[in-house]
């Protein structure tokens, strides 16, 4: 097991990086190839394990979504949020299980809410790559990022009710309902008390790796201990996720800057990896079907994905219409959504690797020690809907946007805002230079200085204003960005410097690597002007 995993690992960074490198959907591509190599004679590919994908590699994914996300966007579209996340999920599992009920020979109205719940979730990180890199509206990505965040929670305190009906442990709606709502209030709970005691612990560290240490553990820690106390692993990781993204202002640059890199790298190798360990799940699932009921489950296939596809798109516009033809606060306080930009939403529900894992998870008998029912039936059904969504809609969105024209101007909006406010902030560290000037003696080395940083403070705001412009291509390079250039140029001189110096025999590595520090600091703040 461990080899094969290696392989998927290092499989899926490779054809990852070729993606990002010639500007491909690596999801898409990565599923592709992992179907094809799990059809590779001799090659060990690893069959899902639930655990692995429940409590090593989404709780991390959720983490650094939620730390990425904005608190007070998700705040101000919390009713379009909770009709993808809570709602909507909800209904997909009552929709697709009675879909699967009707068509799927031996399986039980129970079993069946089973499949739904399984397959309700939508795995939004393909979605929000193709929104991003096509610009789509930011309250379309609020809205994608928003759903993504809690409708695993939804879906798999939905699935632990229907399983637990299935197999004979949950006795009544009432008990279902009550656990969802212990489930979701502790997960909540769970993850504002852990949220609030890292975030002070690591403001008392003032340690920038001990602090990138303690939250590399944050979402396995929250997660364990949500699901130990019968809470939403999910929801709590989320919860604390958020917190501590919005207090993260309070940490040091240096803390900042070295989460943030730890954070997208662990991003791209999970990611990676787990649409590569969708694809070379098929061999395990075709083997569980037996074969004479092909042509049967070809069909059952076909209706529950279009019942899965179906079911978000029917649901999409009364929920985004029938508010505001009855509520006349939701037509005062929320703009009305274009009919482009709602479907563009509603065929953005990929599948991805929890409703795999969930599938994965269903034992094999019930309480009274029966088979579970169409047990195999379920996980190839499952597959067919992940597979099915990631290479229909995720193909297709890109030509949906592009089609409909659901983009932006959200990026000139930025600059804007942000030109503005680093006008005021650099008035007010002028105003503050000034205040201490004026303690200093005309004979003061610090007098010598001050023009020095009066003209840094002053490129500073250039750079917001200039970048309000044309770009680059069409007005040419601005004197800011030429003047950090050659910054830039002179930096990379003194490296080769110390570099030959050290070779030389002339400096030890570790004043080599000292000065090297300080020089890719400068040079980071040399691009980020330019």
């Amino acid at each position: 097991m461990s080899a094969s995993l290696l392989i998927v690992a290092v499989v899926a960074i490779a054809v990852s990086a070729l993606c990002r490198r010639y500007g491909l959907s690596s999801p898409l591509v990565l599923v592709t190839v992992g179907l094809a190599m799990g059809w590779i004679p001799g090659l060990p590919t690893p069959e899902l394990e639930p655990e692995l994908v429940l409590y090593l590699i989404l709780p991390p994914l959720l983490y650094s979504a939620a730390q990425e996300s904005s608190y007070q966007a998700i705040r101000d579209r919390w009713r379009g949020i909770a009709t993808l996340a809570v709602a909507l999920p909800l209904v997909t599992t009552a929709v697709v299980g009675y879909v699967a009920y009707l068509t799927v020979p031996g399986l039980t109205l129970p079993a069946a809410l089973v499949l739904g719940a399984v397959v309700a979730p939508p795995d939004a990180v393909s979605a929000q790559a193709i929104g991003r890199r096509l610009g789509l509206p930011r309250p379309v990505m609020t809205l994608l990022g928003g759903e993504s965040l809690l409708n695993d929670a939804t879906s798999l305190t939905a699935y632990r009710i229907a399983l637990g009906a299935a197999v004979g442990v949950t006795s009544s709606l009432g008990e279902g309902l009550l656990t969802f709502a212990v489930a979701a209030l502790g997960g909540l709970v769970i993850g504002l008390v852990v949220g609030a005691i890292v975030s002070r612990v690591r403001v008392w560290l003032t340690d920038p790796p001990m602090e990138t240490a303690i939250g590399m553990l944050v979402p396995f820690v929250t997660y364990f201990v949500a699901e130990m106390l019968d809470a939403s692993g999910v929801i709590a990781v989320v919860t604390a996720g958020l917190f501590l993204g919005h207090r993260s202002v309070r940490l040091g640059y240096a803390t900042r800057l070295q989460d943030e890199a730890v954070r997208k790298s662990i991003d791209v190798l999970l990611e990676a990896f787990v649409f590569l360990l969708i694809g070379v799940q098929m061999p395990f699932i075709i083997s569980g079907v037996e074969s004479e009921s092909w042509g049967h489950v070809a069909i059952d296939a076909a209706a529950v994905l279009a019942a899965t596809i179906l079911v978000r798109i029917v649901w999409m516009y009364p929920v985004a219409y029938l508010p505001r033809m009855f509520l006349p606060r939701v037509r005062r306080t929320e703009p009305a959504p274009s009919a482009a930009a709602v479907f563009v939403v509603s065929w953005a529900g990929m599948r991805g690797v929890v409703s795999l894992a969930a599938a994965f998870a269903i034992p094999l008998t019930t309480d009274s020690g029966d088979p579970f029912p169409a047990r195999a039936e379920i996980l190839f059904l499952t597959f067919v809907v992940v597979i099915g969504t990631l290479l229909i809609q995720g193909t297709t969105l890109p030509w949906v946007i592009r089609t409909l024209g659901v983009t932006g101007d959200d990026e000139v909006q930025d600059r804007l805002a942000y030109a503005a406010a680093q006008d005021r902030a650099s008035r007010e560290a002028e105003r503050r230079l000034d205040e201490m000037a004026e303690a200093w003696a005309d004979d003061d080395p610090m007098r010598s200085q001050v023009a020095l940083m009066r003209k840094w403070i002053a490129s500073q705001r250039n750079v917001a204003w200039e970048e309000l412009g044309r770009g680059p291509d069409a007005i040419g390079e601005s004197p800011t960005a030429r003047a950090a250039r050659i910054r830039t140029e002179l930096l990379q001189v003194q490296r080769a410097v110390f570099i030959e110096e050290r070779d030389a025999g002339r400096i030890d590595d570790e004043v080599l690597r000292t000065a090297l520090r300080r020089l890719d600091f400068a040079e980071g703040q040399g691009d980020r002007e330019a």
